[in-house]
């Protein structure tokens, strides 16, 4: 094995020897910062899509987010596994072993987004129709998934890219690249949006641009001298045990975002069914304040990853444990706070979409204060989630995200039915209190069976 090299030292420096406390902040807070610009400029997408189209261009945006939602969740599975199982062996010391598994994860990434333009070419369409999806805002998304298809190999690889380069102890340059996409896709979209009036099919060229960017340079960051795990072509292949262990752990991060898209297009289906277009439309921009918060869960949740994947490669289960407590606390505080604000400010928050459509308003602010009335734990189950991954314990992580499902589809199921729109509404928060219980027992466990002393 290659234990030498400065790769090696560089990573026993911060890794190994710097406070647990102080690498949770230098990874946590770059990972914050580049999580927390793409949650704005995806809301910042609604913006301008919601002042100049209305309700139905948000509404047809959100019935393409359950598919684009999928691609994102293949890129992060594949960055999600392969930066925990090469951190892991660089914990062991083993960087042959790491490059190896990154140029694994680089390939898998490849084949899995052709597949995905072939699949998305021949179910876009019928996707929408399935969540009741007609006239103007089919045609509408339509044409947004059609962009998206031509570029999933990019989009793909802008998701889960920067996660490796966060890991090749960079956190900075993957917020820096992460960073740069949002921005030029906020610039981007003023320009296909309101300037050359492109409507949502404008949002996915702009999208598609930035994602370029986003993953151009991470590629080519791991060809760069700069690289720790420098990468060569002949690192470039695939090996079937290394695919399946990166598949497998990072699973679940392809399986919240299954999730998320089944439960999306759900509850798409159950707002046309018992509310109406501008319902819909009112649940998109309850999505883009979601999303910002969500987001910045991810982000913390990427932050403390290094730091547990490194630890359990060197067997410090002390360090293991001062990071899960630092995520989980710091994810509940802010959500704390950021539901807080919300229901002091929901028609101020609803008036950044648009202010004309009187309806689309009140339908806005009833959404805000209960659909996202206990997200503060959706924060906690996503660091949670990430915490079984870098243990490389899939299993566990899937369950958390496949419970979630298990508890909402019977609440959404029998909800609506009976409360209408307002049972749609209040299906995922309720969800939370149950699913975020049952973690709390899950990772109670786990930490229980970890010595703190250093083994």
């Amino acid at each position: 094995m290659e234990h030498t090299g400065e790769g090696s030292a560089g990573n026993k420096e911060s890794l190994a020897n710097q406070p647990v406390n102080k690498l949770f902040w230098r990874y946590t807070i770059p990972a914050v910062a580049g999580m927390l610009v793409n949650g704005l400029y995806a809301t910042i997408d609604g913006i301008f899509i919601g002042q100049v189209v209305g309700a139905e261009g948000l509404a047809a945006m959100n019935l393409c987010w359950p598919v684009f939602g999928i691609i994102i969740g293949i890129g992060m599975m594949i960055g999600m596994g392969s930066s925990a199982h090469s951190s892991i062996a660089r914990g062991q010391g083993d960087l042959r072993r790491a490059r190896t598994i990154l140029g694994n994860g680089v390939v898998l990434m490849l084949l899995a987004s052709l597949l995905q333009t072939l699949a998305l070419l021949y179910i876009g369409d019928p996707v929408l129709q399935l969540m009741g999806a007609t006239g103007s805002v089919f045609d509408m998304g339509s044409d947004y998934l059609f962009y998206i298809s031509l570029a999933a190999t990019m989009a793909t690889a802008g998701a889960g890219l920067p996660m490796m380069v966060r890991n090749d102890e960079r956190p900075q340059l993957a917020t820096l690249i992460i960073s740069t996409g949002a921005v030029l896709n906020i610039i981007l979209d003023y320009l296909f949006i309101i300037v050359w009036e492109q409507g949502i099919a404008g949002a996915a060229l702009a999208t598609i641009f930035a994602q370029s960017v986003t993953a151009i340079w991470s590629l080519a960051y791991f060809f760069s001298p700069k690289a720790k795990l420098r990468l060569k072509l002949q690192d470039l292949g695939m090996e079937l045990k290394d695919s399946w262990n990166i598949l497998a752990t990072g699973l679940p991060s392809l399986t919240m975002f299954a999730y998320m898209s089944f439960v999306l297009a759900v509850h798409n289906k159950l707002f046309l069914i018992h509310g109406s277009v501008t319902t819909l439309a009112a649940f998109t921009i309850v999505g883009y304040i979601q999303a910002v918060y969500y987001m910045t869960a991810e982000g913390i949740a990427n932050g403390i990853q290094p730091i547990v994947s490194f630890n359990k490669g060197a067997n410090n289960n002390k360090n293991i444990r001062a990071a899960i407590r630092m995520g989980s606390t710091a994810a509940l505080g802010l959500g704390i706070g950021t539901v807080l604000f919300i229901n002091l400010f929901p028609q101020t928050i609803a008036s950044i979409f648009n202010r004309d459509n009187v309806q689309l308003m009140s339908e806005t602010v009833l959404g805000l204060r209960l659909h996202l009335m206990t997200m503060f734990l959706d924060g906690f189950i996503v660091v949670a989630a990430a915490y079984f991954q870098s243990l490389a314990k899939s299993r566990t992580a899937t369950f958390i995200t496949v419970g979630n499902m298990v508890v909402q589809i019977p609440l959404l199921l029998t909800l609506p039915p009976l409360f209408g729109a307002i049972g749609v509404w209040l299906s995922m928060p309720i969800s939370n209190v149950f699913l975020a219980a049952a973690v709390l027992w899950l990772l109670l466990k786990d930490l229980k069976e970890r010595p703190t002393v250093a083994t």
